[in-house]
């Protein structure tokens, strides 16, 4: 699954990042080879999952934004087993730890709001060993360089992406790829 993440990313580095189901089918139609479902239910998740995988997308779900799971593991369980995206994105260092006992995909979602969060984010990727972290804001090459040169785990650059430069510049500073629900950014 790594490899298949990795190959995908390298040859289209943008991440469609869908958190309004009305965006679903702009997603499937777009360019991006991988998606980041950040909305959905115990209702609709399998379903939206396979949306996806039948139109050739690999999928990662937030498990922190889908409604209807406790945020445990027998959860991270169920998801694997029946609904089997391809991997699980997650601020939640307990389920990182657990996904990777379950032979998951993961990335840790970290979000960079000061100094403080810097040093507890890069202590967290250090001691969970995600296999890619997301970092937001991802406008911000100095620190993508900065967590990418500490912990060498692969970086991806998520929130505030506006365009062309915004991309250009977090990809030069070492991110291996960009996730956004800007529909425009998509199609670079």
């Amino acid at each position: 699954m790594k490899s298949d993440f990795f190959s995908q990313i390298e040859e289209h580095p943008i991440i469609a990042a869908v958190h309004d189901l009305t965006q679903l089918e702009k997603a499937v139609k777009s360019p991006c080879k991988i998606v980041f479902l950040l909305s959905g239910d115990i209702l609709n998740i399998k379903d939206l999952v396979n949306t996806f995988k039948d139109n050739g997308k690999l999928v990662f779900i937030h498990l922190d934004l889908i409604g209807g799971f406790s945020k445990d593991t027998k959860a991270l369980e169920y998801i694997h087993k029946y609904i089997n995206p391809d991997g699980i994105i997650s601020t939640k260092s307990n389920l990182i730890r657990a996904a990777k006992d379950l032979n998951i995909f993961t990335i840790q979602r970290i979000f960079l709001l000061d100094s403080l969060a810097l040093i507890s984010g890069i202590h967290s990727i250090k001691s969970f060993r995600p296999d890619a972290v997301e970092i937001l804001p991802g406008i911000m090459p100095k620190i993508i360089k900065q967590i990418k040169t500490e912990t060498k785990i692969p970086i991806i650059a998520g929130g505030l992406i506006q365009d062309k430069q915004d991309v250009i510049q977090s990809l030069n500073a070492g991110a291996v790829g960009i996730s956004t629900s800007n529909k425009d950014v998509w199609y670079l």
